[in-house]
């Protein structure tokens, strides 16, 4: 299947094809739109000591992986599967001194009683075959990363490979997705995977050659989609000829749902995680015990007060429509009458953002907000629809404290 070859640079809105998206309304009437995710690489963790080895490092409990089957529990109920599906899981790397590194997405290679091997060539894995995990992460810092993982890895029994030459990462989103139970309203995302092998449902939906892999709800958030990583040689299930599109849709489709990616988008070695939501993008366990980094991440989240939370920005002239002009990453948002500093652009497509802003200054009521430098541009910051009810609730007493 032939990909479309988009425009990678985009100077007032996002290029699908013949059409294009100026914000996520447009990309939700458009349906289930697929991007393969270059900015992600995959890495394997492989050998018995894989679960250990993760779970005294990242923020997030990975112990689910290494459970017996009967234990595992999955977000898709797949009945045409073998074997059970192990859901992905959201975690990140911190620093010693509690601030972000790295973000992983974790996938379980399928279950040994899966009718295909993970390369969706074969049967599955031997039961006495150490045990394996993935992730995907930020390609950018790939070989930074793998660096790191191998000078924590000490004498644990892990072997760290970069598989990105035979798996790529994609996210399925836009349309509908995130308003449905795959289970439910689109079985066919519950019926394709492993199980394709062996059942005609899943083999026609594949629309090609059964994979060992299949999609799954993004563990961070249900507007996200649905996210998986497949074989390099294969186009996943489900993804349409006219609706795999450029990865920078999907940039604005999660800079539009307020989430960060990455180690660009969330500043490596001086992001505070619980100000980039992190929490509440499931990526943070607070009882799985200690890991690098702890101590600050629980000593804010018992402390109960975030100043300052990542947002969706949109940039706009004055007589309201978009600002044309380009906002760069690190720009400052000041309040334009008192010129007190209020946050910091942290991510920039065409006139949307994201920006870590103090919530009693960004939610005040008052159209005051601007770019250090660049007067004639206004912001407007955006509460995301996800965001739990005692975030806004925070800010006001805030506001009613100062």
């Amino acid at each position: 299947m032939q990909r479309l070859k988009l425009p990678l640079r985009f100077p007032k809105s996002i290029s699908y094809g013949y059409r294009a998206f100026h914000d996520k309304t447009q990309l939700e009437n458009v349906g289930p739109l697929a991007s393969i995710l270059k900015s992600r690489a995959v890495v394997q963790f492989r050998g018995p000591d894989t679960v250990k080895f993760l779970q005294g490092l990242l923020t997030n409990d990975v112990r689910r992986f290494g459970k017996p089957l009967s234990e595992k529990t999955s977000t898709l109920v797949t009945p045409n599967l073998s074997s059970e599906s192990i859901p992905p899981m959201y975690a990140a790397l911190l620093t010693p001194q509690g601030r972000f590194l790295y973000d992983f997405v974790l996938y379980g290679l399928p279950r040994p009683d899966a009718k295909l091997n993970w390369a969706g060539s074969g049967p599955g894995a031997d039961p006495d075959e150490p045990l394996e995990v993935f992730a995907d992460v930020d390609a950018s810092v790939l070989d930074e990363l793998l660096s790191t993982l191998k000078k924590y890895r000490l004498r644990a029994k892990v072997d760290i490979e970069n598989v990105a030459d035979e798996l790529h990462c994609w996210q399925r989103y836009g349309g509908k997705l995130s308003k449905k139970d795959s289970s439910v309203e689109e079985p066919e995302a519950a019926s394709v995977g492993w199980g394709a092998g062996v059942d005609r449902l899943g083999m026609s939906t594949s629309r090609g050659e059964p994979c060992g892999w299949q999609w799954f709800k993004d563990p961070r958030l249900d507007c996200l989609g649905f996210r998986g990583i497949f074989p390099s040689n294969t186009t996943p299930p489900l993804v349409e000829a006219d609706k795999e599109t450029d990865e920078q849709n999907y940039l604005l489709w999660r800079i539009e749902n307020g989430v960060a990616e990455g180690s660009t988008e969330i500043s490596k070695g001086e992001a505070i995680p619980l100000e980039y939501n992190l929490v509440a993008l499931n990526a943070i366990s607070f009882d799985k015990g200690c890991y690098v980094g702890q101590e600050l991440v629980a000593r804010t989240h018992h402390r109960g007060v975030i100043r300052k939370r990542l947002l969706p920005l949109k940039f706009l002239k004055d007589s309201g429509e978009e600002a044309e002009q380009k906002v760069a990453p690190g720009s400052e948002v000041i309040d334009s009458v008192s010129h007190k500093k209020i946050g910091t652009v942290t991510t920039q497509l065409g006139c949307r953002g994201l920006g870590v802003l103090r919530l009693d200054e960004a939610f005040k009521g008052s159209s005051t907000l601007t770019i250090r430098g660049q007067d004639d541009v206004k912001v407007e910051p955006i509460r995301p629809d996800w965001w739990p009810t005692e975030w806004l609730q925070e800010h006001q007493r805030q506001s009613a404290a100062a």
